[in-house]
């Protein structure tokens, strides 16, 4: 099933969080938080003014972006976990700063 949301809405699929930590320390399943960033999947085609004016909405499809730990709805379309929200809950857009330095 395709999802399109409507307005300044953004769909997001979690990226699992690392299961090490940087010394090397295994984190149980039970002590783990939800991730708080993930890839954009789906987007609205953006807010309106107060004149009726189209607000284009910032992330693009394939985006890794950065959103607070209660934000968005969680719903499961065709087995995937995803959530939904506005697009003010995103904090930022993460760069692949792998990719920049080859370019480089």
């Amino acid at each position: 099933m395709k999802f399109r949301p409507l307005h300044d809405r953004v769909v997001v699929k979690r990226i699992d969080a690392e299961e090490k930590t940087a010394g090397g320390i295994i984190i149980p399943d039970t002590v783990k938080e939800k991730p708080s960033q993930g890839e954009v999947i789906a987007v609205g085609p953006g807010g309106r003014d107060e004149s009726g004016k189209l607000i284009p909405i910032d992330v693009r499809v394939g985006d890794r972006v950065l959103f607070g730990k209660w934000s968005g709805t969680e719903v499961k379309i065709d087995t995937q976990e995803l959530l939904i929200m506005k697009e003010s809950d995103i904090m930022g857009v993460l760069a692949d700063v792998s990719s920049k330095k080859k370019a480089a």
